[in-house]
């Protein structure tokens, strides 16, 4: 499916495999290692390699497979955490400057696709965000207010025509939209022209430090750099990050428009989780793109319900026809607010993270190409204290650490305890899926209607925690950390390095 789930994307057919030479012993040292084929490594392995710097990009599995080939491509100058949320948390200067990112990302995609000349569907638009009740109306006022004081124009409007009814709605010039595929793949093509290797179907497996450099561990051998970046959401194996992000699960459909009718502009509501929209014609037919019904991963227990409520809630105000496509993609949140660009923590300051984008991958991952790219190269970056994954804000984030991490911990325990006990696999229905106890070990196992039984290990190699069944990706996820599986056992989403176990059972 060249991508991270059963469900196909509305981006997906552009994904294309990037077939790179033999490496040989002339290609085992580089500058940097990019690990990550989203629009984060891409982003930042083409830069590096423009500024003079030998680099090689792995992916564990294609260029897209990702994020990145599952967001809705929103371009945005405000944030999921909002402008006087920002204030409050971290001050008006720090404010303003998270404000500036939006635009220095924007510039930068739209620099690259005048360099590169990539026809990527990009469009400047206008947002709107709407609010659907008085509550909502006190957030809005509230987020005009934040705006107005860093320098972002949000202004209230009238005789905007939106089918939800609404008591208030703001809008937000200077807005973007693009094909998130169509344009990686493009700067993935400059990357291997400018001299860059991708190795695709290369997973990262871990990395050690010494004197001489950084030696990185992973399925295709050992290679050697100066310096590595981790475009992975988080870093293989057990950090610090695992305990200050939290993945979570988001949910789109793009529709048929019937008259080819609706806003060109892009939408969002102030429920929460909140709902998105916007247009795109994919093979000739405009769709409108829904997204919303965010969850924590692996924390809804019928995950296909997620689609019926969103495309429910799509119908009953929107005049749509078929939907055409229908997907989740993953991203993690940060206990702050603030992703996380810079300085892997307890690293020796040459290896680099970028993780904790919320909803807001597209923007950060492109800032996140400088920011680790002038600090590389020694060079100032405006953003990097900003963004620095070493930072400690006790007052911000403390009582967030705490719970996301008391919600692992309480995952980790209640799953061993409170799993179902079989004496038979027999006992599986066909097209069910289930962690179970037999004969005192546990497993996860899918039974398709064919009879076919698929039976896995069910203890996530990352930490130990046990997987759950993701039915609308027909995929197993971890709880505490986003790792997934397919059902086969394959390895789909980090932080775990390797696939869950195979087993064949006596009694299938």
């Amino acid at each position: 499916m060249f991508r991270d789930g059963a469900r196909k994307s509305a981006w997906q057919e552009e994904i294309k495999r990037f077939s790179s030479m033999a490496l040989n012993s002339d290609h085992i040292n580089f500058d940097v290692i990019v690990a990550g084929g989203g629009i984060t490594g891409i982003s930042t392995a083409l830069h590096l390699q423009k500024l003079g710097k030998k680099c090689l990009l792995i992916e564990a599995s294609n260029i897209g497979f990702g994020t990145t080939g599952g967001t809705t491509a929103h371009l945005n100058t405000f944030f999921d955490t909002t402008f006087d949320e920002a204030i409050s948390k971290y001050g008006e200067d720090q404010a303003k400057l998270l404000a500036e990112v939006g635009k220095d990302a924007i510039a930068i995609i739209q620099n690259n696709i005048a360099s590169h000349e990539i026809d990527c569907d990009f469009e400047t638009k206008q947002g709107y965000v709407f609010a659907l009740d008085d509550a909502q109306n006190k957030k809005l006022e509230k987020m005009v207010e934040g705006s107005e004081k860093v320098g972002v124009s949000m202004e209230f409007c009238k005789g905007i025509s939106f089918p939800v009814p609404f008591v208030s709605v703001a809008m937000v010039p200077d807005q973007a939209q693009f094909h998130p595929v169509k344009y990686i793949k493009k700067l993935a093509e400059a990357f291997i022209s400018s001299g860059g290797i991708v190795l695709e179907d290369c997973i990262c497996i871990s990395h050690s430090e010494d004197d001489s450099g950084i030696t990185v561990k992973t399925s295709q051998g050992e290679f050697k750099a100066q310096n590595l970046v981790y475009a992975t959401h988080t870093p293989p194996g057990v950090n610090i990050l695992n305990m200050m992000t939290a993945p979570y699960r988001s949910y789109a459909i793009a529709f048929e428009i019937k008259d080819n009718k609706y806003s060109e502009d892009l939408m969002y509501d102030l429920e929460d989780p909140y709902h998105y929209y916007r247009t795109h014609i994919v093979n000739g037919q405009k769709l409108l793109i829904a997204g919303g019904e965010d969850h924590k991963t692996g924390h809804e227990q019928d995950t296909g319900v997620c689609f019926s409520n969103l495309e429910n809630y799509v119908r009953k105000y929107f005049d749509v026809g078929a939907a055409a496509y229908s997907w989740s993609s993953q991203y993690y949140e940060s206990v702050d607010g603030l992703p996380f660009i810079g300085k892997l923590p307890g690293s020796n300051g040459n290896i680099f993270t970028a993780t904790g984008f919320m909803g807001n991958g597209m923007i950060f991952g492109t800032i996140s190409s400088q920011i680790i790219g002038d600090l590389i190269i020694n060079k100032e970056n405006k953003y990097e204290n900003l963004f620095d994954p070493r930072r400690v804000r006790p007052i911000s984030g403390f009582s967030d650490f705490v719970k996301e991490n008391a919600t692992s911990a309480f995952d980790f325990i209640k799953d061993k305890l409170f799993m179902t006990k079989i004496d038979s696999l027999a006992e599986i229905k066909d097209g069910e899926a289930k962690v179970v106890k037999y004969e005192g070990e546990s497993y996860a196992v899918y039974k398709e209607s064919s009879d076919k039984i698929h039976v896995l290990k069910s203890t996530c190699p990352h930490t130990r925690c046990e997987v759950r069944w993701n039915s609308a990706e027909i995929s197993w996820d971890c709880p505490c950390h986003g790792s997934r599986f397919s059902v086969n056992g394959r390895l789909l989403t980090a932080p775990s390095t390797q696939d869950l176990q195979r087993i064949k059972m006596e009694d299938q």
